[in-house]
């Protein structure tokens, strides 16, 4: 039987291509998604692969979808926390909504995802949490105080449920892509994305999503078992920790 992989925010851009790429390794996939059911209809259709609707940011939605997930494909094996959102404004213009926002789906999504499926991972002696944060948790970002905050948070939990998991079988791992050529990014104006993006980017082109979908494939396997509270800095030279 297959392992179970759960991916949040997994029906777009950079989580479809992981979703794909876990059910092509060989894994019973589940796409979270919170909002657009037209793209996860579309999505399933393209792929056959299952989706369940609740948002990240409500503890008790997450631990009602992740029951469903487990009563339907099985035990959660792999978690793939990617779902995130942006609410972007200088700080002095950031209301307390906008925080709130980011680091509840951001940040305490992560908790939410997790906490529901610790006790499972550990009674099993096996499990592979991999938290998606970003370039902007490891070097910050004018105009997204709310958004690198909770990035970097991403980073201080990995670290820490790395040391508490490790005994129990259980890895814990992050991934900071940097610049990624999703429908988002691309949709940039293109003067921009050529004259102040990529030059910034020593490897000269932006990232493809299925480039950090094979990183989560690779830390998800068996052979990454002994990779764990590490960091996969996946930007083209951008920034270097």
């Amino acid at each position: 039987m297959s392992r179970t992989a759960l991916v949040t925010g997994g029906t777009r851009g950079i989580g479809a291509a992981i979703s794909k790429a876990l059910k092509d390794a060989g894994y019973s996939v589940a796409a979270n998604y919170a909002g657009n059911d037209e793209a996860a209809a579309k999505f399933t259709e393209e792929t056959g692969i299952k989706t369940y609707k609740w948002s990240v940011a409500d503890y008790d939605a997450c631990a009602s979808g992740i029951r469903q997930v487990e009563d339907e494909l099985g035990p959660i094996a792999v978690l793939v926390n990617n779902a995130g959102i942006t609410r972007d404004a200088m700080f002095h213009k950031m209301t307390p909504q906008q925080w709130k926002e980011v680091i509840d789906t951001n940040l305490t999504g992560v908790f939410n995802m997790t906490h529901p499926v610790w006790g499972g991972m550990r009674d099993r002696k096996f499990g592979r949490v991999i938290n998606i944060s970003s370039i902007n948790g490891q070097k910050g970002q004018a105009g997204q105080a709310n958004y690198s905050a909770a990035k970097a948070g991403d980073l201080g939990i990995t670290k820490a449920l790395a040391q508490e998991g490790a005994r129990a079988g259980i890895t814990v791992n992050a991934i900071c892509p940097g610049y990624i050529g999703t429908e988002m990014v691309r949709a940039i104006d293109e003067k921009v994305l050529n004259e102040r993006i990529i030059p910034q980017i020593p490897v000269g082109r932006l990232g493809e999503p299925e480039e950090i979908a094979r990183s989560v494939v690779f830390l998800a396997s068996d052979d990454a078992g002994f990779i764990t509270g590490s960091t996969i800095t996946a930007n083209g030279g951008q920034f270097f920790v």
